[in-house]
């Protein structure tokens, strides 16, 4: 069974940064796709963003691309979300996910982490 933890959210005002940390343990990392999901009061898990394996391809909601960055250190297992230019409507709670296929659709990811609340300040 694969454990995930979120870690990095808080509150911050726009055009500011966060990152954001997803750990993970129970399974081979390696053999993970990691996605980023998020969800707004009443709305449903909406994609932000996903990682290959390796790492070498990259994912993006057409919301974020440009001011999101996914990545992964598979030797520490842990992926990341580094967040720029944020604005009030990324105000969400942020999830880590992980399955072996890759998909924007998350109820295609078994396993998820627990969420990490993001404010964004206008």
């Amino acid at each position: 069974q694969v454990q995930l933890a979120e870690s990095g959210g808080g509150l911050v005002q726009a055009g500011g940064s966060l990152r954001l940390s997803c750990g993970a343990s129970g399974s081979t990392f390696s053999n993970l796709v990691m996605g980023w999901f998020r969800q707004a009061p009443g709305k449903e898990h909406d994609f932000v963003a996903a990682i290959s394996f390796s790492g070498a391809s990259t994912w993006y909601a057409d919301s974020v691309k440009g001011r999101f960055t996914i990545s992964r250190d598979n030797a520490k297992n842990l992926a990341y979300l580094q967040m720029d230019s944020l604005k009030p409507e990324d105000t969400a709670v942020y999830y880590c996910a992980a399955d072996r296929l890759l998909s924007r659709r998350a109820y295609e990811y078994a396993h998820w982490g627990q969420g990490t609340q993001v404010t964004v300040s206008a």
